[in-house]
């Protein structure tokens, strides 16, 4: 019990499996032995050839920026190795349905649509903007008000100059990526540079102790592995954590429907169409459509509810989808992959001496791209935490599981609130989300709440969030969301709020002529690189 962890066991690659490999090795391992004997940690990856990466979680919240930076990789690296791009939010189309209202004097250049951005609004430390946008809601979208992003990611413009430092940013920013790329990337940097150990193997049986510990796993190949602390990364099969450790699995499809996805990767008719900034999430009348825009290609799905539609109906409005951008006859030979959903997630994500990392500690859907942030909060909770010795494993895993379920709970909550705010009247599958029975309870209270005062920092239970306060109020303002307050605010705050909605319109109109587009940056970077401190 008291011997120290040394051998950790990495089971599964993909982006969960090497970010964790990653992470953990430059954190303990940074001078890959030396000032030492040895490395600290002991680090083995290994990754059956017989399982394909899925390759559809391709956008990243900026989170990712501090992880490659962590793991040691150059941005300009990973830019052109991944055929990455930039995004800077999400914008949702045709989700608020029956709500939807002209915005008068507004960018916005669709009806039905807004920004969930990445950067926070402008002055959030000193004022929360939105009691005193709330006079003028008919005037001017709340995102576009209060936050640059808007107006300029609109505008399919890059979130940062060719002079910007790597990994800096002048609009905050995550990525657009190609998974598999992106994985291989990560293999070749890890291996090569951090001194993980890589096994090319199938797992065949896995061995524990009599206290329930896994002791080691036999692979076809290369025999026994054994090691002291066991990382699940092996996706949906959670070989570990579900099918050895038999801890139970939580359905949410009660709460949220979506089950089934429809996949396909549209190259570009024209080498150089501009590089939308965001992704794009498109309702349709049993779920949702995904665009999201690579240099390359553009990876776009349909996520719907089985029980609500026929596979048929969901093929033909992604092909109906397809054909606006790309023809009917691009639509009509598009092969789709299907993708089986099963929402949920387990009851805890380290049991024993294992952890699950990624697809085999749980998913929901892509909707706001949750699944990277998981692998990374996870990864670097793991990292930072690490347990000195077997006799203090469990106190960690305690905690960790703890705000595991933490961040779940909040993952779900966020994600039901685009559904139920929506009125959406095209199908069953809308008015079923909005259906109290299907809501979570803390959900129904704030949004009570919420009809009288301005979500704040209060409303979030706990520290460490994955959703901050900002991000309820982009979603349910952008939705049409109602919020009657009572009382004049102090004249001194009005005044420091009239000020920082015009600094925010002063900030668009310099930044404007200043940033290039997306796709113009991209090719800069690949002639010269950014700049490195």
């Amino acid at each position: 019990m008291d011997n120290p962890i040394r051998n950790i066991v990495i089971v599964g690659g993909g982006a969960a499996g090497w970010i964790t490999a990653g992470l953990l090795a430059a954190e303990h391992n940074a001078d890959q032995g030396v000032l030492s004997t040895e490395p600290k940690l002991n680090i083995c990856l290994i990754e059956s050839p017989e399982v394909p990466i899925i390759g559809v979680g391709e956008g990243t919240w900026p989170s990712m920026r501090l992880t490659l930076q962590k793991i040691g990789i150059s941005e300009t690296e990973f830019l052109l190795c991944c055929d990455a791009s930039f995004k800077q939010g999400s914008k949702f189309i045709n989700w608020r349905g029956a709500a939807a209202t002209a915005v008068q004097g507004s960018s916005q250049a669709v009806t039905d649509s807004y920004l969930h951005p990445f950067s926070l609004p402008i002055g959030q430390q000193e004022l929360n903007l939105c009691p005193f946008w709330l006079p003028h809601q008919q005037d001017v979208a709340f995102a576009d008000a209060v936050c640059q992003q808007f107006q300029l990611a609109e505008l399919g413009l890059a979130p940062k100059q060719i002079a910007t430092v790597e990994y800096s940013f002048i609009n905050n920013y995550g990525y657009h990526l190609n998974a598999s790329k992106f994985s291989q990337l990560l293999q070749r940097h890890i291996t090569e540079k951090l001194g993980v150990r890589y096994i090319a193997d199938h797992v065949t049986t896995i061995s524990q102790h009599l206290n329930g510990d896994i002791a080691s796993l036999t692979t076809r190949e290369h025999g026994v592995i054994a090691g002291d602390l066991f990382v699940d990364c092996s996706g949906v099969r959670s070989m570990l954590l579900g099918e050895q450790l038999q801890v139970p699995f939580i359905s949410q499809q009660q709460v949220l429907f979506n089950d089934t996805a429809l996949a396909v990767q549209m190259p570009y008719p024209m080498p150089d169409t501009p590089i939308a900034s965001c992704t794009h999430s498109t309702a349709q009348p049993c779920g949702w459509i995904w665009d999201i825009a690579l240099p390359t290609r553009r990876g776009i799905g349909h996520v719907y509810s089985s029980a609500h539609s026929s596979d048929s109906a969901a093929e033909q409005q992604l092909r109906d989808y397809i054909t606006t951008d790309f023809g009917a006859a691009a639509a009509d030979s598009a092969e789709f992959r299907k993708l089986t959903i099963t929402p949920g997630h387990r009851a805890r994500c380290w049991q024993n001496n294992c952890i699950a990392i990624g697809m085999a500690a749980g998913f929901i859907e892509p909707l706001e791209a949750s699944a990277l942030a998981m692998v990374e909060w996870t990864a670097k909770a793991l990292s930072s935490q690490l347990p000195a010795n077997r006799a203090v494993m469990d106190i960690v895993a305690k905690r960790l599981n703890q705000t595991f379920l933490q961040h779940w709970a909040q993952i779900i909550e966020f994600l039901k609130l685009h559904y139920v705010l929506s009125q959406r009247s095209d199908h069953d599958y809308w008015h079923d989300h909005r259906q109290s029975s299907s809501v979570p309870a803390s959900l129904l209270d704030a949004l009570q709440l919420w009809r009288y005062q301005v979500p704040s920092a209060q409303d979030i239970r706990h520290n460490d969030v994955l959703f901050p306060a900002a991000s309820y109020q982009y979603v349910l303002y952008g939705m049409g969301f109602q919020t009657e307050l009572t009382g004049s605010q102090k004249p001194s705050l009005q005044r420091k709020a009239q000020q920082l909605f015009h600094e925010n319109r002063q900030r668009i109109q310099t930044l404007t002529p200043l940033l290039d587009d997306n796709r113009t940056l991209l090719q800069k970077i690949r002639r010269h690189g950014l700049p490195t401190i």
